[in-house]
């Protein structure tokens, strides 16, 4: 058990998620009293340049706080059997990276929650984070009771992205973006879970007319033409910052921008990674070439 503002709390649940956005979460839950029976979480992979066997940060997190892990190949029957066993009031999912069936949605009395970087129906999909900085759209996140459809369930609770939260102004990096998201999503949902639990708040249906859907983001997303619209390639720089990092070719040759600015409608490159060679000023790239 622990103690949630001020009262012990003995809800049992499980926690689907992977990486440093769920990492994020699972802090925030835990400074809150929430404390995770279970983490689910995909198997380990290889990463990096050397291919090193790398598990993912969920179960780091899990691995320091003590918690049981579980980390299926699959999604079946066996898995349901280990999940069952852990007789949960209440499963919790973020970027866990997988698609999961009904029949294990609906195992818990209380159904499945979703901590959504977004403000459904707007931006559904692989990558609400990055489509919001390249569309300059508002984002926020939404905590909602899943189903089988992708983001399409009843929603309980959204947060709208302030100006406030953003230091540096907009748009910011998908990293920075996606670090105040989970922040916010993560003390949002632990302000949720008490009121869902004892039936003190109502799903409202989502406006599925108004949904807008996000792809899958590819290598080839990332190159820029410099000589299109500065405001464009900056979005694009800002969004793709973590992967597959914004580049343009010069003489056949792969530049990597790590590092840019936008002032008086003008791009501003400050740091870039020519291909085979290490991060250097701009300045100094253009001077060399």
């Amino acid at each position: 058990m622990s103690k949630v503002n001020g009262q012990r709390s003995n809800v049992n649940f499980a926690f689907f998620g992977t990486d440093t956005f769920s990492v994020t979460i699972l802090n925030e839950l835990k400074d809150a009293g929430f404390i995770p029976s279970l983490v689910v979480t995909p198997t380990d992979k290889p990463k990096g340049r050397k291919m090193i066997i790398t598990p993912p940060d969920a179960k780091v997190w899990a691995t320091e706080n003590n918690i049981p892990v579980l980390q299926p190949e699959k999604l079946d029957a066996s898995f349901i059997g280990q999940l069952s066993k852990v007789n949960c009031q209440l499963f919790i999912v973020a970027s866990f990276g997988k698609i999961i069936p009904g029949n294990i949605l609906d195992i818990p009395k209380k159904g499945t929650l979703n901590v959504h970087p977004s403000l459904l129906p707007k931006l559904r999909g692989a990558s609400p984070i990055q489509t919001s900085i390249l569309e300059n759209e508002d984002t926020g996140v939404t905590i909602m009771l899943m189903d089988e459809k992708m983001d399409h369930g009843p929603i309980l609770a959204q947060d709208r992205l302030s100006e406030s939260d953003i230091a540096d102004g907009w748009p910011p990096t998908a990293q920075v973006l996606e670090d105040i998201l989970a922040h916010n999503g993560g003390k949002l949902l632990a302000h949720v879970i008490p009121l869902f639990m004892n039936d003190k708040v109502t799903p409202i249906e989502q406006e599925h007319d108004e949904a807008t859907f996000t792809k899958l983001i590819k290598k080839e997303d990332a190159l820029i033409d410099l000589d299109e619209d500065p405001w464009t390639n900056y979005l694009k720089i800002q969004a793709y910052s973590g992967w597959p990092r914004a580049y343009f070719f010069v003489e056949k040759k792969r530049v990597v921008i790590t590092s840019a600015s936008f002032k008086e409608g003008k791009l501003i490159i400050e740091k870039v990674i020519p291909e085979g060679k290490k991060e250097m000023d701009y300045k100094s790239f253009v001077d060399r070439k």
